[in-house]
Order: C-alpha cells, then sequence, then structure tokens
C-alpha cells in the first residue's frame, strides 16, 4: 500500500506524461497509475488532466451576485424594518428605499438600488440568515371571567367579515417578568382585522376601569370608526361595566372560545411581533417605567402602522394532504387604509399629511433609546 507521499510524488511525475499523451497511450497510463495508487478511475483522471491542488487554489464556480455595499444596505433597511421576515420585506423594499433617500438616510449607487429590487425572498433569506434568534415565551396572566358569558356571543376567527375596517381583536400582555405574584405593568393590544393597523397602550393594572379607559382612548386614535371588539374570555374584558360602553356605543362585543388562542390569532401575533419584540419580557411595576412604556407606544403607533408591512391570508386549502396558504401582497395598514372604500377622505388627507413628514430611522432609534432607559431601570 502506497503512502500518501508516494501517491503524490508518483502523481507529479506522471501528470505532464499523461497530458502528452494520445487517447491510447493515456488509456494504458490509467490503468498502471489505479493500479499502482488504488484511485477510483474517475478521480484519477481528474488528478491527471488538473495535476494536484497548489496553495492557494480556489474552487471554481459562479462569482458572488450580492455582496459588499448590497448587503450592507440590505441589512440596514431589515434592521429600520424591524427585523421582519423576507415574504414581508420583499415587497416593502423599494418604498423603503423611496422613504430614506427622502429623508436622506440612505445613500447608494444605482447598480446596488438595482440589485437591491432583484432580490428573490430566498435570496433576502440567504443575506440575513445569521441574524435570526429565537425569543423566550412570557406567563399567561387570564382568569375565566364568568358574569355575562351567555349575554356575549362567542366568535370564532374565521366568522367576521374582514372588508370592513373597525372590527378589532384585544388582548393583554402581561409583563410580570418570571412571576405573575404582585402588581405589574400590562400592554393592552387592538388589531383591527381588515388593515392590521395596531394600537398598544401601556395601563397600570388590568383592573375593568383602567382596561376601559385604555379602551376609550385606543378608539379616539383609530383612524376609522370603531365597530366591533373581540376578547378572549378574562375578567378585565368579560364584565358590566365594558358591556354596557358597548351597548350605548352601537358596538359589537364578542368573545373568543375558551383556551382556543387561534381565535385571536391577529392580536397574538402582534403581541409577538410588536409588543415582546420591542419590550421583551422583563418585569415592569413602577411608575417611571409605565411613563416610558406609554411613550415607546407613542413612537410605536406611527412606526408599526406605516412602516411594518403586514400580509393577510386570502386561501387556505388542503391539497394531497398538507394545507396550502395563499396571502396577499405584503403593505403597510397605512396603505390598506388608504385602499379602503370605508375610510373617510378627510382622515385619509391626515394620514397622507403625517406620512410624508415620518422618517422611519428616527422613530426606529427614538424606540430603541427608550427601551434602552427602561432596561436600565430594572438592571
Amino acid at each position: 500500500m502506497m503512502s500518501k507521499r508516494s501517491k503524490q510524488e508518483l502523481t507529479e511525475e506522471i501528470y505532464p506524461r499523461y497530458l502528452k499523451a494520445e487517447k491510447a497511450e493515456k488509456t494504458k497510463i490509467l490503468d498502471e497509475f489505479t493500479a499502482a495508487t488504488g484511485y477510483h478511475r474517475k478521480y484519477a483522471i481528474k488528478l491527471l488532466k488538473h495535476g494536484l491542488k497548489r496553495k492557494g487554489y480556489k474552487k471554481v464556480g459562479r462569482k458572488k451576485k450580492y455582496q459588499g455595499e448590497v448587503i450592507g444596505v440590505l441589512e440596514k433597511i431589515w434592521e429600520i424594518c424591524g427585523k421582519i421576515c423576507s415574504k414581508r420585506l420583499h415587497p416593502f423594499i423599494p418604498e423603503m428605499i423611496s422613504v430614506l433617500e427622502r429623508e436622506e438616510e440612505l445613500s447608494c449607487s444605482p447598480e446596488t438600488k438595482k440589485l437591491l429590487l432583484s432580490m428573490s425572498r430566498s435570496t433576502i433569506d440567504r443575506c440575513l440568515r445569521n441574524a435570526r434568534y429565537k425569543s423566550p415565551k412570557g406567563i399567561s396572566t387570564t382568569k375565566p371571567g364568568t358574569m355575562l358569558k351567555k349575554s356575549i356571543p362567542v366568535r370564532t376567527w374565521h366568522e367576521w367579515d374582514d372588508a370592513t375596517p373597525g372590527f378589532v381583536e384585544m388582548d393583554l400582555v402581561a409583563h410580570c417578568g418570571e412571576s405573575a405574584l404582585g402588581q405589574f405593568l400590562y400592554t393592552l393590544t387592538a388589531v383591527d382585522v381588515s388593515t392590521g393597523w395596531t394600537e398598544c397602550l401601556a395601563i397600570p393594572n388590568k383592573t375593568q376601569i383602567s382596561v376601559s379607559a385604555a379602551i376609550k382612548a385606543m378608539r379616539s386614535r383609530l383612524p376609522f370608526p370603531l365597530l366591533g371588539i373581540d376578547c378572549d374570555n378574562g375578567t378585565e374584558f368579560i364584565n358590566d361595566l365594558l358591556y354596557r360602553y358597548c351597548l350605548e356605543e352601537e358596538i359589537t362585543f364578542t368573545r373568543s372560545r375558551p383556551y382556543q388562542k387561534n381565535d385571536q390569532a391577529y392580536v397574538e401575533q402582534k403581541n409577538g411581533s410588536v409588543v415582546r419584540n420591542t419590550v421583551g419580557y422583563d418585569r415592569f411595576e413602577t411608575e417611571e417605567e409605565l411613563q416610558i412604556l406609554q411613550l415607546i407606544y407613542e413612537y410605536l403607533h406611527v412606526y408599526v402602522n406605516f412602516f411594518q408591512p403586514v400580509m393577510k391570508l386570502i386561501n387556505k386549502a388542503r391539497v394531497d394532504g398538507k394545507t396550502k396558504k395563499v396571502y396577499d401582497l405584503a403593505t403597510s395598514p397605512y396603505r390598506r387604509v388608504l385602499a379602503s372604500n370605508d375610510v373617510a377622505f378627510a382622515h385619509k388627507a391626515s394620514l397622507s399629511n403625517l406620512y410624508v413628514r415620518l422618517n422611519p430611522v428616527t422613530l426606529r432609534k427614538n424606540i430603541d433609546l427608550n427601551v434602552g432607559k427602561l432596561w436600565k431601570i430594572i438592571k
């Protein structure tokens, strides 16, 4: 059995003779070489055709198309957009480039811009592969309410007509850290089913009075009338105060089935992608932390609704044992509000005037700055 060194020496000796030989002689040389070294015939042909790899040898292949400035600009846009998935980011890149150039936050060559706009979703995923991470889970503090359950109808996720803006799903996010004991802050999350318009409000506790006040404040910030409320079965929502308010204001009031989170799929998704992704899973309980949370949500209210594209499920079918889902093109809640025929022109004009004055980079910096202040307090 020949040693590795001996095989290399034999290859270097036979290599020039093999290249100069005729076809019949090459066959003879190859037979002798494979018999002596024990190499597979195909591998032996490759060695004798190309020789041994020298130091600094580079594998021949297609040159990378997306690198350097293109990756840098893509990562910047991705971070400004809140590190969203490629399916949401891909159709939103042209608008973000336009906005960032308008606000003089981005300067790139025409070639770079052309490459960015030509990227597919899969390419975006490959370029951003190393930046993904998994988040922890929060604690549920919902306690079932028995009062008025029979008066409030149950709604499952597929029963509402989501074509008209104004029907919202609501939920509370508990900022209790690793323990649900004692007093701590909450976030009321409300999501419009039609447009994806999202509102977050920080409240000191989950009493009926605090939750009802937050709902009234949320209603005043919506760019369309509040037509319906859907919530879980917690006592913070299933109570006489909120029930009478909805009756007086002619607001449809429904609840989800107990222990069926998918009945409130829209708001549950925002609890993670908006609230938890921004302020995390730490415990907040002081008045100072409440004020900072409220300030964060003031910036987040604009940032999410104007610069966070959302997708809506338009079809779901089971084909050959697999569930196939079809989504519409990702676009921001702001764009969906403008496209709706049920929103007043005055509200659309007000939103458009606000949009041209917004800078997503400044909004993101202000959010991160206040989140940093929040973490300094708790640590």
